[in-house]
């Protein structure tokens, strides 16, 4: 087999499982409730005609901008709704195969399990991406209508242009991806160990809120900055002037490590699996 045609059949592997992923009504429905919450934030804080008090600085601006409903709605989603739904495309990946008997037929094609895992894996991480872009697109949509758009007067005070504006939302997608990337290794690897997918999102859904939790600990201060989700609210930090990165860097090399780590144990663990049914 020519290095060619093993890439193409790798990606029409790819495009089968995210056919099945996006497919599935279930996960509509869940990009719809993600695209929900933006809309719904929107509408609230134009029909009161207050502005957001609590949580990060930008939910203070968001009536100044439409712009900032994308990023509040960011916040909120990533502390139950964005890892819930990795914890069910986790969960749909192997434990669901396993459990209505495709994954042994997938296996017996054969396609080797290294590339079974790896375009699971790629197809979560899309996954994570086309809720994050919906979550943002929303907020986006609905501020706009809502609030206006414009130049941004960001958490410094600072005023930068629409353009370099909506740039930066983009690298806070993308920083937000990477974050529910490493959590869907996390995902990928508690599904390899069960053939109940409801255990692989229950699973993986505790492991984020745990997480969150502890990181809400003052007298756990030590272990923060090693919790996964420690440096998930640092997007906003690229909405100030000059952009503060230490928080993005370290957050970054901190799923890497997640993802890294997770994905060698999900493989460990897949390649010496009995697939049984």
């Amino acid at each position: 087999m020519s290095v060619a045609s093993g890439v193409s059949g790798w990606f029409r592997f790819l495009g089968s499982e995210l056919r099945l992923v996006f497919g599935r009504r279930r996960n509509q429905i869940g990009l719809l409730v993600l695209a929900g919450i933006p809309v719904m934030l929107a509408v609230t804080l134009r029909l009161s005609g207050h502005q957001g008090e609590h949580g990060p600085d930008f939910f203070s601006s968001i009536t100044s901008n439409g712009i900032f409903v994308a990023l509040a709605a960011l916040s909120v989603e990533l502390t139950l709704f964005l890892p819930l739904a990795i914890a069910i495309l986790a969960g749909d990946a192997i434990a669901s195969e396993a459990n209505l008997g495709t994954l042994r037929y997938l296996l017996t094609v054969p396609v080797p399990r290294s590339r079974l895992l790896a375009v699971k894996y790629v197809a979560l991480v899309i996954g994570g991406l086309a809720g994050v872009a919906v979550v943002a697109v929303a907020g986006v949509v609905a501020g706009g209508v809502a609030f206006g758009l414009g130049p941004v007067t960001t958490l410094s005070g600072i005023q930068i242009g629409m353009g370099v504006a909506s740039v930066r939302l983009l690298l806070a997608m993308l920083y937000v991806t990477a974050g529910l990337a490493a959590l869907a290794a996390i995902g990928l690897f508690i599904s390899t160990l069960t053939e109940q997918p409801i255990v692989a999102m229950v699973a993986t859904t505790a492991v984020s809120t745990l997480m969150w939790i502890l990181d809400a600990v003052p007298q756990l201060a030590f272990l923060h900055p090693w919790l996964l989700v420690h440096h998930w609210p640092a997007f906003g930090d690229l909405f100030r002037q000059p952009v503060f990165t230490d928080g993005i860097v370290a957050g970054l090399w901190l799923a890497l490590g997640y993802a890294v780590v997770f994905y060698v144990a999900a493989w460990a663990t897949f390649i010496r699996r009995d697939i049984t049914s």
